[in-house]
């Protein structure tokens, strides 16, 4: 059975501030964003908030069912993959998937299977696979995107949650946080290489832009691990200050600053690359997912309590805006370009 199929789906207008305005007459009218879209999922409320950057407003709300968390784009920006799980334990249920949603016309275009309860899960540079972590039955699964097919079943760590990739394709970790481990995947075999221990509780990863090193988020450990990718071995483990209890990670595209969510801590802390502590940044009630916009100038942080996302100058440290989401933000991706912001059709 083939496991890619054409959906359709239910897309709210959100008042005055939103994408679809409501004209004179009653009718609606659509303006065209005026700077690249951020796209947050939210947990409880079943939905994908469209942020406009330019104006920083939410512009649209889609609805896409059971419990959306994991988000990222794809290459070229123009499709939005969502992972979303039902509450099913250990078992394929029609809730477990990864949604494509067209950037363009903001519509679920795509399902696939993804495993059971598929929580992160990462985009392969070329665009072809997806490589999602699997909570319940403590396995990755590779999706090949073509043809919507589950290729290969890995087994990992106890319930992996990050997935990250390498820039150039070669390495995906997944960190599972009851076993506390990071497990390295080549992509070119697709067979699991390396099983490296890290502090307890690990929740996200992120690679460096050039490759060598990946950064490892510890929740109950309050610490980042940063880890020489060419050995899979951890070079040393920093000690986040306060009540840091890290979660997403975003590497800037120059590889200079490593900007962590410290969830319960409500702030986010700036590392340099070899994890010098340069500053702490209050933001919303229980930052989890992070996302860098292209030059790295604006960090946005996926507020879980407090139902908002904060816009942060990277430069300053200063919390630019905050905007209001749906019902717990639990992930975040940046579209690189207004140019394919598109339209509603």
């Amino acid at each position: 059975m083939r496991a890619v199929t054409a959906l359709a789906v239910s897309v709210a207008a959100i008042g005055a501030a939103g994408w679809l305005v409501a004209g004179a007459a009653g009718s609606l009218r659509a303006t065209r964003p005026t700077g690249p879209l951020a796209w947050v999922t939210n947990e409880r409320a079943g939905t994908v908030s469209v942020i406009d950057t330019g104006t920083n407003r939410v512009i649209q709300t889609i609805d896409v069912g059971s419990r959306p968390r994991g988000i990222r784009l794809s290459p070229d920006d123009t499709t939005a993959y969502v992972a979303v799980s039902d509450e099913g334990r250990n078992t394929l249920g029609t809730g477990d998937a990864v949604l494509a949603v067209d950037t363009r016309t903001r519509r679920t275009v795509a399902r696939y299977d993804a495993g059971t309860d598929p929580e992160q899960f990462a985009v392969s540079p070329d665009g072809r696979r997806l490589f999602a972590s699997n909570e319940d039955a403590g396995t990755t699964s590779i999706t090949e995107v073509a043809s919507g097919t589950v290729i290969a079943t890995l087994a990992v760590g106890i319930e992996p949650e990050g997935v990250a990739i390498s820039p150039d394709g070669r390495w995906v970790y997944v960190t599972a946080e009851t076993s506390n481990t990071v497990t390295a995947i080549d992509t070119t075999s697709s067979q699991v290489v390396r099983s490296f221990m890290v502090d307890p509780r690990p929740r996200a990863a992120a690679f460096s832009p050039d490759g060598q090193r990946a950064y490892v988020s510890a929740e109950i450990g309050g610490s980042v691990s940063i880890v020489d990718v060419r050995e899979h071995r951890v070079l040393k483990s920093v000690r986040l200050p306060g009540v840091a209890k890290p979660v997403g990670i975003a590497v800037s595209p120059d590889g200079t600053a490593v900007w962590v969510a410290n969830g319960h801590g409500h702030s986010v802390t700036l590392l340099d690359r070899d994890g010098g502590i340069q500053r702490t940044v209050p933001v919303g009630q229980r930052p989890w997912g992070l996302a860098l916009n292209e030059d790295g100038t604006r960090l946005y942080t996926a507020n879980g309590v407090s139902n908002d996302v904060s816009v942060v100058d990277t430069q300053s440290g200063a919390v630019l805006a905050t905007i209001p989401v749906g019902d717990g933000p639990w992930g975040i991706a940046v579209q690189k370009h207004s140019s394919v912001a598109g339209r509603s059709r």
